[in-house]
């Protein structure tokens, strides 16, 4: 390359040939050539989190008479264009990076002074205005915040309500739907499938509420700590102000903490986020599976649903079809779980009055909310939505299963129950037959106390209305 496609930036520690048509400066281009580590840049949420903080920030300095109009108004006008995406390109420092995300902060206050220093028609300073009363130590574990509390309130809590919505029509369909119950993997007492349905939408809904219930925390922010929570260089109500500029701007309710010492040493309100999103990724794993389980086969396996037919199965086995949206998901949840166990790691290591693994937790945090959003999404609409019953089979199952006997303990005893239940098993001979051999009961009762949907009512066995 030639020298026409570098120009030469500065900073305190000399000058450094940055790319002509960069946006970034000095500073940004020396954390790029430090960090050749994974070629991953900054989750987009977070570039636009940091974005909306500066806006904020600049507004609040307007407002305070510590910052000019014209320079406040460049700021935001450039802010407002990073929080937008239109400037994404431009932060290509690496996630591995400085953990106070210093590198990243100054990347942010580099692009929007290049552009703001052009609307205003004069030199906007990179820390000396768009950093103005900030410090990346309170900055980043904002946006980090921001940028999660965003995406929780508009991506992952509507897919969450989409899928438990889902769910419950399916399981309105088949209420009387029975089948054989399974624990251990081996066969139990009947239940509908509508109940076996309506558990996974329970399981998701508590997801929703334990979620919900971290995002009062989440929505505390550390900013007005700046350098290490004792907000030298800034008016003491600098963060209450810029937390009411963002929920104005984002309909989310922020609010300062009232300890931002803990904001910036700790990431205790990111770590039981992630707990939760690890519990999401427990239930959606446990649905994906009994999805798989209830489609295996078709002729060696249970079969009892079949799964929208998306794709060939097999590069070599013609007519082969996977259960590939349930095994998508069971690996989205994988990577979730380890995502929390790295982001609990990273909460640990605060050391006095700075966590220093920040860009980590904020990559992993984001990663976790937005494949949990998307599996929600497509489990719902490619798998759960579209998937038929195979009645038959589940009657055919359910017709041999001997633990039906279950229901004629609190009549025979438990002792001539399993006696009956084994030598039905051992004959191949239909459950009703041999407990009418076996008992005085005539074929109507017996007919009336082994009705599978009637024992997916519960209760015992004179306790119902005829």
């Amino acid at each position: 390359m030639s020298d026409k496609d570098y120009r030469t930036e500065k900073d305190s520690m000399g000058e450094l040939q940055v790319p002509a048509d960069a946006l970034y400066g000095a500073q940004t281009q020396r954390a790029v050539e430090n960090f050749p580590l994974s070629g991953q840049p900054l989750p987009a949420p977070l570039i636009h989190a940091l974005g909306r903080i500066k806006s904020a920030c600049a507004t609040v300095n307007w407002v305070l008479g510590l910052l000019d109009e014209s320079q406040a108004n460049a700021i935001i006008k450039a802010a407002d264009e990073v929080t937008d995406g239109k400037h994404d390109a431009h932060f290509p420092v690496d996630v591995f990076q400085t953990g106070s995300g210093t590198s990243s902060n100054m990347n942010a206050n580099e692009v929007i002074a290049h552009l703001a220093s052009g609307y205003a028609g004069e030199t906007v300073h990179p820390n000396d205005h768009v950093n103005m009363g900030q410090s990346s130590n309170d900055v980043f574990p904002s946006a980090i915040h921001v940028a999660a509390c965003l995406e929780i309130n508009q991506q992952l809590l509507p897919a969450l309500n989409h899928l438990a919505t889902t769910i419950d029509t399916r399981a309105e369909e088949h209420q009387d739907t029975v089948k054989t119950g399974r624990t251990h993997l081996m066969d139990a007492m009947p239940v509908t499938l509508g109940q076996e349905l309506a558990a996974w939408a329970q399981q998701i809904r508590d997801d929703i509420y334990r979620i919900q219930a971290s995002l009062t925390r989440l929505c505390k922010l550390p900013i007005g700590g700046t350098a290490v929570g004792t907000g030298i260089n800034t008016l003491p109500d600098f963060g209450p102000r810029v937390c009411e500029v963002l929920t104005g701007t984002t309909h989310v309710t922020f609010r300062a903490m009232e300890n931002p010492f803990v904001g910036l040493a700790s990431q205790d309100a990111a770590v039981e986020m992630s707990g939760q999103l690890k519990t999401l990724a427990v239930s959606l794993m446990k649905i994906a599976n009994d999805l798989r389980w209830m489609n295996s086969g078709p002729q060696a396996g249970l079969g009892e649903i079949a799964l929208p037919a998306l794709q060939p199965g097999s590069s070599i086995m013609p007519g082969k079809v996977n259960p590939v949206i349930p095994e998508a998901v069971a690996q989205i949840c994988a990577q979730v779980m380890g995502n929390d166990t790295a982001i609990t790691i990273a909460g640990q290591s605060g050391n006095f009055q700075l966590n220093v693994m920040l860009p980590l937790v904020g990559h992993n945090l984001l990663q976790s909310i937005s494949l949990l959003a998307n599996g929600a999404r497509v489990l719902a609409d490619r798998a759960i939505s579209g998937f038929t019953v195979n009645t038959e089979a589940m009657r055919e199952i359910l017709d041999r299963n001997p633990i039906l006997i279950t229901a004629l303990n609190t009549v025979i005893g438990y002792e001539k129950g399993a006696a009956i239940a084994k030598r039905a098993f051992a004959e191949g001979r239909p459950l009703l037959e041999v407990a009418k051999e076996e008992t005085d009961l005539d074929e109507a009762e017996l007919r009336r106390l082994l009705d599978p949907l009637r024992l997916t009512r519960g209760g015992l066995p004179d306790s119902d209305e005829d």
